[in-house]
């Protein structure tokens, strides 16, 4: 099976580009800014700290103008697979399905949705919902993927906390293999003088072996400059890894950035959809990207994993839920 199946640049997309809408809690004055033209992409949370607003994600500047990568600013919604599929061809179930190399690498990257408009069904001042259907919004990807996909995502601002919901569902007769990844990009420091000062903390206890950027297979054990157990300043992290054995609390993941002059932590709260955590540090370092998994980069490969790679596969009618909550402390 062959497909177009790369970055959307339709006419239909070209209209609703730069369209923003803007959500908040009129109580605590914070507030989030979604571009549903740009894969409903949340680009920006602003909270009120020491008489100013300060702005918890990073966006390179114009990036609501949809000329640059959808997949480095705000929270780049990665689906139905993040991370790479390698050589751009998805094998399943006796089918092969080319999709495009997109990475440089010649590897397909971060799915379908997260640079082609979305719909919005529901919104108030505190919250927006967008959906996405492939059969509905963009019938060329049926020939991409095994099955029909259905993804909505609910933004709404609580107090200090952004909420997000990303809810998948299977509407086609056929199974649906699939992932789910959030790729927020958080801006460093919090207030504080020095970002190489933040402390970064995820309950990790493992990570998985990379070969190019893709998963072996292989789970190996972290080392000092990777065991995020405890906390490790930002200004000694250089990652792009692809942590496993995350720690869980009522089926809630708790990984913080916490900047020790302003005293103040951004904490982001997962549930345990997202098995995997991908830490990366892009090139400028004015930020770094905590992004919840809920499958290994790769896992539709993965004939014999040392640990389990958290591919969903939703049968007709079904669905599973993530939830991702931002909140400053």
């Amino acid at each position: 099976m062959t497909a177009h199946c790369g970055s959307s640049h339709s006419a239909r997309s070209e209209r609703v580009t730069n369209q923003t809408i803007q959500i908040g809690d009129t109580d605590s004055g914070a507030s989030a800014r979604i571009l549903p033209g740009l894969g409903f992409n949340c680009c920006s949370f602003e909270v009120p700290h020491g008489g100013r607003m300060l702005e918890l994600l990073w966006s390179v500047a114009g990036f609501a103008e949809g000329n640059h990568s959808p997949s480095g600013s705000g929270i780049p919604i990665l689906f139905p697979f993040p991370g790479r599929i390698p050589g751009a061809m998805l094998h399943w179930q006796g089918q092969e399905y080319q999709l495009v190399a997109s990475d440089g690498l010649g590897n397909a990257i971060h799915g379908f949705v997260l640079d082609r408009p979305w719909r919005i069904i529901d919104q108030s001042d505190r919250h927006v919902v967008g959906q996405f259907q492939a059969s509905l919004d963009e019938p060329d990807l049926l020939n991409c993927w095994p099955a029909d996909f259905r993804i909505t995502t609910t933004y709404a601002v609580r107090g200090s906390t952004l909420q997000g919901r990303y809810l998948l569902e299977n509407p086609d007769d056929r199974p649906l293999p699939c992932g789910l990844g959030a790729h927020p990009y958080f801006r460093l420091p919090l207030g504080g003088p020095q970002r190489e000062d933040c402390q970064i903390r995820v309950p990790v206890s493992a990570q998985w072996q990379l070969e190019n950027l893709l998963a072996s297979g292989d789970v190996g054990p972290l080392d000092s400059e990777t065991d995020l157990s405890n906390g490790v300043d930002f200004g000694q992290l250089q990652l792009d890894n692809v942590f496993t054995g995350l720690t869980f609390q009522e089926q809630r993941c708790r990984a913080t950035i916490h900047d020790p002059h302003s005293k103040r932590t951004l904490c982001v709260t997962f549930n345990d959809l997202f098995q995997q955590c991908v830490l990366y540090n892009p090139p400028h370092r004015e930020a770094i990207c905590i992004e919840p998994y809920s499958c290994v980069p790769g896992a539709f490969e993965l004939s014999q994993p040392a640990a389990p790679t958290g591919l969903v596969v939703l049968e007709p009618g079904q669905s599973a839920e993530g939830t991702v909550d931002i909140a400053f402390e």
